[in-house]
């Protein structure tokens, strides 16, 4: 095992605390990856983010909390869990945010707007911690031991797909919010699938969006998000070793999701090659 993948939030569009979700989780999208030098990549700054956050100072040690956070995109459900990332407001972490612009607004723009005084109690710029904001673009870039390659998926708003190479030849794809049936209007060119299959090839682990059932698909069409079929039919395409369904409805309960879990695992078993089919949950770990 050289790297371990830890779900905090699993959910899309907002969170759904309660009764019915405890299984799979409330939490919106967030995902930490650590390597077995305990380099930290955390995916996404749902409000999944937050217990990773207070996880975190419980076991640092004097040396703090060292961090890289990739944000898929701007949508609420990405970006709002970050103002109550504890990590941020202790002097000495060190914590730099990945992610692209949208169209002409800079991310940096964007984090400084969600924690404004007038909708949060403490500025961007009155943090503890030492947070510099970096620009995704189409070069690869490293950080923390990993390479990472980006590349914009089909979704509202500029998104962007992550493949993370990790030492000792590990691979992680991270997609949280993309439409791959043929609805929308997204500027990702022609050729887009071809390339995107190939940016996923051979991975050994795809989190990738799955936030609707083929029967729910048509009301929801062009809304920049993808069916379990799809998804699964995607990683066979790619030929990727494991598939965690990621992003799920916020209406779905955790019943719901047995049975979709199901019928994905039955889906994987009538196409071709051998994939494994897991949905993620908040606290799975998943070892790479």
């Amino acid at each position: 095992m050289s790297v371990t993948v830890t779900f905090w939030g699993t959910r899309g569009t907002v969170p759904t605390p309660g009764a019915g979700t405890t299984r799979y989780g409330g939490n919106t999208a967030c995902v930490e990856v650590r390597d077995k030098s305990g380099n930290l990549l955390i995916l996404d700054a749902g409000t999944g983010i937050r217990g990773l956050g207070k996880a975190l100072l419980s076991r640092s040690d004097a040396g703090g909390v060292r961090a890289s956070i990739l944000l898929s995109h701007a949508h609420w459900d990405h970006i709002h869990g970050l103002p109550y990332f504890a990590p941020l407001f202790r002097k000495g972490n060190v914590l730099t945010v990945w992610g692209p612009k949208q169209g002409d607004v800079a991310m940096e723009t964007i984090l400084r707007q969600l924690m404004q005084p007038v909708v949060f109690p403490v500025p961007l710029d009155a943090l503890a911690a030492t947070l510099e904001v970096q620009h995704v673009n189409a070069e690869p870039f490293d950080t923390g031991g990993c390479t990472i390659r980006s590349i914009r998926v089909r979704h509202p708003a500029v998104t962007m797909g992550y493949r993370l190479e990790m030492a000792g030849g590990v691979s992680l794809a991270y997609v949280t919010d993309d439409e791959l049936g043929p609805a929308g209007d997204y500027d990702v060119g022609a050729d887009w699938r071809r390339r995107f299959v190939s940016f996923l090839g051979d991975a050994d682990l795809l989190i990738h969006d799955a936030m609707y059932t083929p029967e729910e698909y048509d009301a929801h069409a062009g809304w920049g998000h993808s069916t379990f079929v799809e998804a699964v039919e995607l990683a066979h395409e790619a030929g990727v070793k494991r598939l965690a369904l990621f992003h799920h409805e916020p209406e779905h309960s955790d019943d719901d999701m047995d049975v979709i879990l199901e019928r994905a695992r039955d889906a994987a078993r009538a196409g071709r090659g051998r994939l494994e089919v897991v949905a993620a949950a908040e606290g799975m770990q998943i070892a790479l």
